[in-house]
């Protein structure tokens, strides 16, 4: 099989296409043989050595993939030779071949393609959780999303349009009109335009019920002073950390020095909520993600929604899609094909 590793930390250029023995499923674990894998975020901190939970180097990356089951390990229920799946993979996606465990393998609707499967578990999930689970989102309920032009920015999108939340997004400018497009409600420039005062004039200083942060520092402060009484502020990230393609010290301890300081106290007088999603911590939750992820699929199936991807490109070419997508020049996912 062919895989992308992580080879040492530092620019994409780290990453390098190498062949590997095909795995052997384990008991409980089934073989999928890859037609796509999705690059999130968490890769590319990964890649700079900025990501607590990924594994030592060298290591394959990949959080999510889409193919057909070809091989099955003992202890495996309801999957087969053959069929179609999408899948979580913690570690391990970049790859054209990988062994999952069956409880993090879902199956792919018939009707569902093997590109749309891999663009779908981490940002939909992320997105899900965030909105649904923690975030209790209702009908007519104000959210704002930040990178509103990213994967689980159009996600969240996706699922606040199926459960009619207003939307407010900030992005750069030129990815503005796509999203208006895409039905963002409010589309902000954040580069010209500081979106707390924007957010403020368009609700009337009223402020929103939800705010999904996946910028960090400085930016934690000013979205908990947007939320309403009884509003939630989602932290997701800190993409804010990263400027450059290698990792800056410096930049990670002024994140830290401006990382504000929630106490109970504050929370119970506010009236307001301060959540973190990280789905790469609900790994061994397998109940809940099947639950999740059919609700996703079921809206599939409804053609409530379909994931948009802005560019594929093959494995060999995995330092070039790094490249895209930190450059912050996507809009939505961009996938490794093999």
């Amino acid at each position: 099989m062919r895989q992308v590793l992580i080879t040492r930390s530092g620019p994409p250029e780290v990453l390098q296409l190498r062949e590997s023995p095909d795995p052997l499923p384990r008991n409980g674990e089934v073989r999928i043989r890859v037609e796509a894998s999705g690059i999130n975020f968490a890769d590319i901190l990964g890649r700079m050595g900025m990501y607590g939970d990924a594994p030592a180097m060298p290591y394959v990356p990949g959080y999510e993939v889409a193919g057909v089951v070809d091989a099955i390990g003992q202890g495996v229920l309801d999957l087969r030779e053959g069929d179609n799946v999408l899948a979580l993979t913690r570690f391990g996606g970049y790859s054209d071949m990988v062994c999952v465990p069956y409880k993090q393998v879902f199956p792919r609707l018939d009707w569902m393609s093997a590109r749309d499967g891999a663009a779908i578990p981490a940002a939909y999930l992320t997105a899900y959780v965030s909105l649904v689970v923690m975030g209790a989102v209702r009908p007519g309920d104000r959210v704002l999303i930040h990178n509103a032009g990213g994967s689980v920015g159009l996600a969240a999108l996706t699922i606040c349009k199926i459960l009619g939340a207003v939307t407010y997004g900030t992005a750069s400018p030129h990815k503005l009109d796509f999203l208006r497009e895409q039905g963002l409600q409010h589309a902000i420039d954040y580069r010209n335009h500081d979106y707390e005062q924007v957010l403020l004039d368009l609700t009337g200083g009223k402020g929103v019920q939800l705010v999904l942060d996946s910028l960090g520092g400085r930016h934690w402060y000013k979205n908990y002073r947007l939320l309403m009484p009884t509003g939630r502020l989602v932290l997701l990230g800190a993409s804010s950390r990263v400027g450059g393609k290698r990792r800056s010290w410096w930049r990670t301890l002024r994140l830290l020095a401006q990382m504000p300081f929630y106490t109970p106290a504050k929370l119970i007088a506010d009236n307001r909520a301060v959540i973190g999603v990280n789905i790469g911590h609900l790994w061994d939750e397998t109940d809940l993600l099947q639950t999740w992820m059919q609700q996703i699929v079921n809206w599939y199936d409804e053609a409530l929604f379909r994931p948009h991807i802005d560019r594929t490109f093959p494995l060999a070419e995995a330092a070039e899609a790094h490249h895209y997508v930190q450059d912050r020049r996507n809009l939505g996912k961009v996938l490794l094909v093999p």
